[in-house]
């Protein structure tokens, strides 16, 4: 996937599909409706716009996801540590921690996550 971002209109809008796929795109332009206050027109052309960028597809009036919201998210967080740390986790929980300090349930949390990992087989 080349661009995982999503601005925040387009992330409610993903929202709704990932909450309620699958879903026909006339159900999902009602929800659009209900839940932002878009027209049709608009839902389409959104949606059409998410499915040019790999997220979701809309095949015989059946809107489904390609990608997981979680795998979404991680392809995500993948491309902002490459674009902004040049692909460093310890250079971005750096930069984090100077601003906002880490609790201790923080640090307990990435250890137990960093021992996680280091049980696991590669």
């Amino acid at each position: 996937m080349a661009d995982a971002k999503l601005g925040a209109a387009e992330g409610r809008f993903a929202d709704l599909i990932w909450q309620n796929e699958p879903l026909s795109s006339s159900l999902l332009a009602k929800l659009a409706e209900e839940e932002l206050g878009w027209k049709k027109s608009t839902s389409y052309t959104v949606l059409k716009r998410l499915c040019d960028r790999g997220i979701f597809a809309n095949q015989q009036g059946t809107v489904r996801s390609l990608l997981s919201r979680e795998d979404f998210y991680a392809a995500r967080g993948e491309q902002f540590l490459q674009e902004g740390f040049q692909g460093s986790l310890p250079a971005f929980l750096a930069a984090f921690s100077k601003r906002n300090k880490l609790s201790d349930q923080d640090i307990q949390e990435l250890q137990e996550l960093i021992q996680q990992m280091r049980r696991e087989p590669k």
